[in-house]
């Protein structure tokens, strides 16, 4: 038995730009309510009032507990539980491990606020999502709720100066299986999406010349991701009942060069 998205509760972080935002947007589209979570500086307030009455924005940090718990606490307040999680949030940082040519390192600060956010992060809202989720009746199946986290192909194919993000993204995609199997007799999925190169707002700052070379990287389609094709498999992995402690690549069939 699928989980129809009319009337869903959902949760997506990052939500307010980029994949969350699509993700956000698609979930409302299809009947969805959804509480957006980022950064209290980011558009997520907007957003929210754009969406109607089936969005609200909740200020959160994802390394934050208390932050995470008041979006938990918002769901279930004015939405009357969780059904659905969508780990969004990510920050990135490009640095060599050693930099011969300046005689410099790289931080350990840098590395840690990476693997701080990314990682931790996502595991402080599975963990918290879960708790609230649990409390759903089952259905047919026994099925409760879905997780979905974003990792990336940089998991697998990790470019130079990507230490940090490469770490972070290959231990979403290493905490997958074991949660997926910690919580699988609570009727609840965790699968993971691993993109490529998506048209968000990171790669929107690169010049136009850099933005079409990377599309001609992508073997086929030759073009950058759009966020709603991200978003649509989201959809699908709530959807498909089977789909449980899977990584999922979606990328054109692109692998980094170093």
């Amino acid at each position: 038995m699928t989980l129809l998205f009319q009337g869903i509760v959902s949760l997506v972080t990052g939500g307010a730009s980029g994949l969350g935002r699509a993700t956000v947007e698609r979930f409302v589209r299809e009947g969805a309510r959804v509480v957006i979570c980022d950064l209290p500086k980011s558009h997520g307030e907007k957003l929210a009032q754009e969406l109607g009455s089936n969005a609200t924005f909740s200020p959160t940090d994802v390394t934050s507990e208390e932050d995470v718990k008041k979006a938990m606490e918002t769901a279930k307040k004015q939405f009357g539980g969780l059904n659905v999680a969508v780990n969004c949030a990510g920050i990135g940082v490009a640095v060599v491990t050693y930099n011969a040519g300046k005689d410099r390192v790289h931080k350990l600060e840098e590395f840690q606020r990476v693997i701080n956010v990314n990682l931790v992060g996502t595991f402080n809202v599975i963990r918290l999502a879960a708790q609230l989720i649990n409390q759903n009746e089952p259905n047919a199946d026994g099925q409760r709720g879905v997780i979905v986290n974003t990792a990336s192909v940089a998991a697998f194919d990790g470019q130079r100066g990507q230490a940090a993000y490469s770490a972070s993204k290959g231990g979403i995609v290493g905490m997958t299986l074991p949660i997926a199997r910690d919580l699988a007799s609570r009727g609840i999925r965790v699968n993971t999406i691993a993109p490529g190169l998506f048209d968000t707002p990171l790669l929107g700052e690169l010049p136009e010349k850099v933005r079409k070379f990377l599309a001609t990287s992508v073997p086929f389609p030759q073009k950058l991701g759009v966020p709603d094709e991200f978003a649509h498999l989201v959809q699908f992995l709530v959807e498909n009942p089977m789909m449980n402690g899977e990584v999922i690549r979606i990328d054109g069939g692109i692998r980094m060069q170093p």
